[in-house]
């Protein structure tokens, strides 16, 4: 069974042919991957795109994984990790979980094992306060409530149910708000891996939800432009974004 929506992945792995088989296994299921070598490489990234979570190898070239785990956490970012481990002996795994990581998976695992893990570490981070997606709590988007669960807009008894690609771009504007998405992200968690697709699309299905929401549209309020790059979703009780994109 595919994702309620399309999660961006981190999977960190020197070993290409495991990292390559992971990858192909967890696309397989609707999941955004981006792959890469080295723990340098995901702290350098992760400034510039935020991932949902991250699949990371404990034993990796210069800096560990359990070393770029613990620098995450100590920056205070609680992005979800799971940690791949070489050994499966209680002591290495009682470290993967004190250095931060909300999961640890040791060899011998199967790629269906992996993806049980995914699942479970998103439903936690997704019910969590202030977690990735609560379904069972309403998004204040000015006068209308965004009701993820009846994938609506709701003002008093008015109850308009979006369309699939409007519902999708408002979910991931909403679970990212106060960080810019990128056109492209946008294109993908709507329309799949359709290059075909032109980013003129999200534009449009933008200028829609607009009308739908902002008491203005020609000057945003909780739909804003971020130029050269996407769109950011504001909070009621936010004043501006972050420099931060996905």
């Amino acid at each position: 069974m595919k994702f309620p929506r399309p999660y961006h992945l981190f999977v960190v792995d020197d070993d290409f042919s495991q990292r390559a088989r992971l990858c192909a296994y967890l696309e397989k299921y609707g999941l955004l991957i981006t792959q890469m070598k080295t723990g340098e490489e995901m702290l350098l990234r992760i400034h510039r795109v935020r991932p949902d979570l991250i699949v990371l190898n404990a034993v990796l070239p210069n800096m560990s994984g359990l070393c770029a785990c613990r620098e995450l956490r100590a920056d205070g970012d609680r992005i979800p990790i799971i940690l791949l481990n070489d050994h499966g002996d209680d002591i290495e795994r009682v470290l993967a979980l004190e250095t931060g990581a909300d999961d640890c998976l040791s060899e011998p695992y199967t790629s269906r094992e992996l993806l049980a893990r995914v699942r479970a570490v998103l439903r936690r981070a997704s019910s969590a306060p202030g977690g990735l997606w609560d379904s069972n709590v309403p998004i204040q988007i000015g006068d209308y409530e965004f009701n993820v669960a009846r994938r609506s807009l709701i003002r008093g008894k008015d109850v308009r149910i979006l369309k699939t690609v409007e519902f999708s771009m408002l979910a991931e504007l909403t679970v990212n708000a106060g960080i810019s998405v990128s056109r492209e992200r946008l294109r993908a968690v709507s329309h799949g891996r359709d290059q075909a697709i032109s980013l003129r699309a999200v534009d449009a299905t933008v200028v829609r939800l607009r009308k739908l929401l902002e008491p203005n549209p020609g000057a945003p309020r909780y739909i804003q432009t971020v130029r050269g790059h996407g769109y950011v979703f504001i909070k009621n009780e936010q004043k501006g974004w972050h420099e931060r994109s996905t």
